[in-house]
């Protein structure tokens, strides 16, 4: 190794007056340790809640660094005596991802993810069409009956917090599954159903309330729920009435009711892409 680290000097110092510094196996395990390190705290990131705080915090120190370009030296003064305070907000607001990510290594479970990260893995789409068509037909044979439904279609944020609070599936999505999951009286009826990819996930979840003061009060906790997630989350949520049968969607805050079977599969289709449909472009909570 110091031979041929000497070679390259010594062509590197002839022709462009350079030279590699000295590199040992102890060095070269430093910075495998520091990448992985990395990885999984960009991967822990991505997976929760934290990307979206993340990316604000980003924005935050953007802000002061444009202000110590520009010499906006009372903007800084203020970030100076803020900063420690922020740090400790920071603990706070990052409390529930920080305790899932020390359970996640007090597990054991961080060196197992590391060798099975996935080398050239693509994804052409999202959801096989097969899955679309039975997400349509069940949201709407449900809606027949009157059997109050809630599903979570994730799209790139994991919803895993969100899984963990009901009993996980991991089972292939078929239309008479959500029939029978839904179904009044039995043991996985109460809750969200979560969906990623061709699987059902999760059956049972718990999702956060929307506290929207715009929504309609007639509105009930399935659909408050629907909206709840999507507001933390870019899922699309599928919500099924139990009172009239009415098929609605939630994205980004935003609730459209009664859908027909077509615009319900365009919302649906409209994942595999990431484009969000016209309808969405307006507010419609109240309609």
């Amino acid at each position: 190794m110091s031979r041929f680290i000497d070679w390259l000097n010594e062509i590197l110092g002839d022709y462009f007056n350079l030279a590699i510094p000295d590199i040992s196996i102890i060095d070269i395990v430093e910075i495998l340790i520091i990448a992985v390190f990395f990885y999984e705290v960009f991967a822990w990131i991505k997976n929760t809640r934290a990307w979206m705080l993340f990316r604000g915090i980003l924005f935050i120190l953007a802000f002061f660094i444009l202000a110590a370009v520009l010499q906006m030296h009372t903007i800084l003064w203020l970030g100076e005596r803020l900063l420690s305070a922020g740090l400790v907000a920071l603990v706070v607001v990052f409390q529930p991802e920080l305790r899932n990510a020390l359970e996640h290594i007090g597990r054991g479970r961080l060196f197992r993810s590391i060798f099975s990260i996935g080398i050239g893995k693509t994804i052409t789409k999202r959801f096989s069409e097969r899955t679309i068509t039975d997400l349509v037909k069940a949201s709407f044979e449900m809606g027949a009956a009157k059997t109050g439904a809630l599903i979570v279609v994730e799209k790139d944020v994991k919803l895993t917090e969100y899984v963990r609070t009901g009993i996980e599936l991991d089972s292939v999505l078929t239309r008479q599954l959500l029939i029978n999951i839904f179904e009044k009286n039995t043991p996985l009826h109460d809750g969200a159903v979560i969906v990623r990819e061709d699987r059902v996930v999760a059956a049972t979840c718990y999702l956060p309330l929307t506290e929207n003061m715009e929504l309609s009060k007639e509105l009930g906790t399935r659909h408050r729920a629907a909206v709840g997630i999507s507001e933390v989350s870019d899922a699309l949520t599928i919500v099924v009435s139990e009172e009239t049968g009415k098929v609605s969607v939630t994205r980004d805050g935003t609730l459209l009711h009664d859908l027909t079977p077509d615009q319900l599969l365009e919302e649906i289709q409209s994942l595999q892409t990431g484009e969000v449909t016209p309808r969405f472009s307006w507010r419609s909570q109240n309609d």
